[in-house]
């Protein structure tokens, strides 16, 4: 296996949940919210460990906080350790009692040879926690959020300090194969300083985390054209109060990027008008002038997924982002590329591939390579790996390449040759395959009626042709 840094997504899902408990703990101390010995007093661990998390998160993002083995197994703990334990067992079960959790701590120290705890120790420790730090543990981000923060939001002051998400549904429809169309969600993410559209995602299904992640890829990822400089890391990462924004893999992306993530509350959007007038402004300005808009009533002639796609991005590149906004009274791109500041970027971007291209499936690894949606992928080091079974990522935009991991560690990229050289989509192969379907079925169909028309022709031959009397007359011999 070669040496590469293993991304946030290869650790177990229980590992990386511990990593953002920990990271909830030293977040307001971090955010200039509350000192270290405020945060100390408040959970009940020590200083030492605290500055450690701190060091560790400035140091490595979230991968710093992940637990590591110990190194002293089988060695008798100290009282911090066994606190941490329990710490641990109250935030992951709101529902259990202290009498439970008691139990099973008692089981963990004998089975690890620690001192066990008292009940009233385990007591002291859950009656200490945090209401804050319970609140978010138990019963998520949104909920917490909805309770502690402060409804004021002040307005971006720079670009790229806050950036916002949204999806829409589209006042148009598309052919999405023979005799079939469907209506596209759009997911937009904008910059609210300069009201530029960092990045974006058309897709058939209904909104999702996977949706949001890839919008938020293309966002941070430089871009080759120069009408679309908007690029990199965001201070905040503004959004709705939709399920799919709240989604662990999105909460464990903003902060392995060190990126705030923040939501609106019931009811409260606080500036989700800024991208509604974006979305109005799509409206009004592309889809009423493309076949298949939903107000102007049924059109034969519709666009396909791919060519609406096409239509958005230069829509985006070639006009919204050179027209003077009503508002700031610049254009975006103008607006966004004042004072020629360096966005904050990842230090690698297949790590940032890793993190987003969260499209997971498994595979077996053959002598040959590994097959998937139709093509061959190869890379050298599959061959230590064959009748492996594999996990692999890929991002559904560009199926040239895809992620290989082995038991939860990144392994390879592995490249399908006959597609490297341009871009080629899920979308494209469905289609290609619904394309050759059809063409078969045409071809089946032909030989079919041939076959039945010689059957046919057959039996009339035979029903025209006389038939020839064999029958003898009967002789009668005179004795």
């Amino acid at each position: 296996m070669n040496k590469y840094k293993i991304p946030l997504t290869a650790y177990p899902e229980q590992v990386r949940e511990l990593a953002v408990h920990r990271y909830k703990v030293i977040e307001p101390y971090l955010l200039h919210e509350k000192t270290c010995k405020h945060i100390i007093e408040e959970t009940g661990l020590s200083e030492r460990t605290i500055w450690y998390w701190i060091s560790q998160y400035r140091m490595d993002g979230l991968k710093g906080l992940l637990r590591e083995p110990r190194k002293d197994k089988g060695s008798i703990r100290v009282a911090r350790e066994v606190k941490e334990q329990t710490t641990k067992l109250l935030l992951q079960h709101k529902k259990r009692s202290i009498a439970s959790i008691h139990r099973e701590m008692c089981t963990f120290c004998g089975l690890n040879n620690f001192a066990a705890p008292s009940y009233h120790q385990v007591y002291a420790i859950s009656k200490n926690l945090s209401p804050r730090l319970k609140k978010l543990a138990h019963d998520g981000m949104k909920s917490y959020q909805n309770k502690y923060d402060i409804v004021y939001r002040r307005e971006a002051s720079h670009p790229n300090e806050i950036w916002q998400a949204d999806h829409t549904l589209l006042d148009i429809v598309v052919a999405t194969g023979p005799n079939k169309q469907g209506r596209p969600w759009l997911t937009i993410i904008m910059d609210d300083y300069s009201r530029s559209i960092a990045g974006y995602y058309l897709s058939l299904k209904a909104p999702s985390s996977i949706q949001t992640a890839l919008a938020l890829y293309q966002a941070i990822k430089p871009k080759e054209k120069k009408q679309w400089a908007i690029n990199g890391i965001p201070e905040k990462f503004y959004t709705d109060h939709g399920s799919d924004f709240v989604s662990k893999h999105m909460e464990q992306v903003a902060i392995d990027l060190k990126m705030n993530l923040l939501f609106s509350k019931v009811g409260v959007p606080r500036g989700r008008g800024k991208i509604e007038r974006f979305f109005l402004t799509v409206n009004q300005m592309l889809l009423q002038e493309l076949p298949g808009y939903i107000p102007a009533g049924q059109q034969k002639q519709l666009l396909t997924y791919k060519e609406l796609d096409s239509k958005i991005e230069h829509f985006i590149t070639e006009v919204y982002h050179q027209k003077v906004h009503g508002t700031i009274k610049e254009t975006p791109l103008a607006l966004w590329n004042e004072g020629q500041f360096l966005p904050n970027l990842p230090e690698n971007m297949e790590d940032l591939a890793l993190l987003l291209l969260h499209v997971a499936k498994t595979r077996k690894v053959h002598s040959d390579g590994i097959y998937f949606q139709g093509l061959k992928y190869m890379n050298t080091n599959l061959a230590a790996y064959v009748n492996e079974s594999v996990i692999i990522r890929y991002n559904p935009r560009d199926l040239a390449e895809i992620k290989v991991f082995y038991q939860d560690q990144f392994l390879c990229s592995a490249i399908a040759d006959e597609i490297s050289s341009y871009k080629i989509s899920v979308d494209d192969i469905s289609k290609a395959r619904r394309k050759l379907s059809t063409a078969l079925k045409l071809e089946l169909q032909f030989h079919k009626t041939v076959s039945e028309e010689a059957i046919q022709l057959s039996q009339r031959t035979e029903e025209l042709t006389p038939v020839n009397s064999t029958s003898k007359l009967k002789r009668y011999t005179h004795e």
